[in-house]
């Protein structure tokens, strides 16, 4: 059992250069008077990460939207890439539009996790008025080292699970310090998220080249940043969204966004590291509240 209601449906497409590509579908059918919402995962996750949060958007009583999490290539049920160059946040980017124009989505308000957020960032300029709003949840266009040398350390050391019941453990002890507000059924729900269900095994949902793209990064010294696209984003909505335990996005980059772009809601997820689960606490009703104002709704 995943726990899951099967309460969307799977939207399959072609991107440019041939690849299967996947995204579920939540709620009814683009309506141009109401955005529709766009979700992005993290660097090795996928569309199942939102769906909790996915279904309370879609089936707000009051204004009820399409919902559409995708499965980057490489992830989910997105087919592999023969080369695993093309695992980048410009394709990736390049992909999430291609999705949406054959949906028909022209415009949408986005919430972006981690690498979902860079993506974000990239839209920004290469496509200026599709996004509405924005939610970044722990990402900002400045990242701590430290940050993604601790990613870099724990996809490098994940141990094979022979159950979900190791999963957890094993998941529990990477990340059990900086989430201490998990419960069981949280940590049970985040694996499930994580790995897909072989005949009972659990097997971690994406391309392994996406761990040695990742391993053989240099994570040395200052990291680039993307105020430059960030200030792009000046005219619409934002909220960031920051673990109190996260040692990916600092409490000084969130200060500076909120400099850079007035107005901005600032959120810490009390108890949780990189990347908070957006499910948990109240978050749901906040980022529902933030978008339907946005929106104007």
């Amino acid at each position: 059992m995943t726990g899951e209601q099967q309460d969307f449906s799977d939207f399959f497409y072609k991107s440019d250069d041939g690849l299967r590509l996947h995204a579920r579908l939540y709620g009814g059918a683009a309506d141009g008077r109401l955005p529709a919402i766009v979700c992005l995962p993290g660097l090795t996750r996928n569309a199942r990460d939102f769906h909790h949060l996915a279904l309370h958007l879609a089936n707000d009583p009051t204004t009820p939207r399409l919902v559409v999490a995708f499965d980057y290539r490489g992830r989910g049920l997105s087919d592999y890439s023969p080369d695993p160059a093309t695992y980048s946040v410009a394709v990736e980017a390049r992909d999430i539009v291609t999705g949406l124009n054959e949906l028909g989505v022209e415009q949408a308000q986005f919430i972006g996790t981690s690498r979902g957020g860079l993506i974000m960032h990239i839209l920004a300029a290469t496509n200026p008025d599709l996004m509405s709003a924005a939610v970044f949840n722990d990402v900002g266009p400045a990242l701590e080292v430290e940050g993604l040398r601790q990613i870099r350390d724990y996809l490098d050391g994940s141990r094979t699970p022979k159950s979900f019941g190791e999963a957890v453990d094993i998941q529990r002890g990477i990340h059990g310090a900086a989430f201490p507000a998990l419960r069981s059924e949280d940590w049970e729900r985040f694996v499930r998220a994580i790995y897909r269900d072989e005949s009972g095994v659990p097997v971690l949902d994406y391309d392994p080249k996406l761990v040695a793209l990742f391993k053989a990064m240099t994570l040395e010294g200052p990291l680039p940043t993307l105020w430059e696209q960030f200030d792009l984003m000046a005219g619409i909505p934002m909220m960031v969204i920051r673990g109190e335990n996260s040692r990916l996005l600092s409490v000084e980059t969130v200060a500076e966004m909120e400099r850079r772009h007035p107005g901005l809601i600032a959120i810490t997820a009390a108890g949780q590291g990189h990347a908070p689960l957006l499910e948990m606490a109240s978050h749901p009703e906040t980022i529902g509240r933030f978008l339907r104002n946005a929106a104007k709704l």
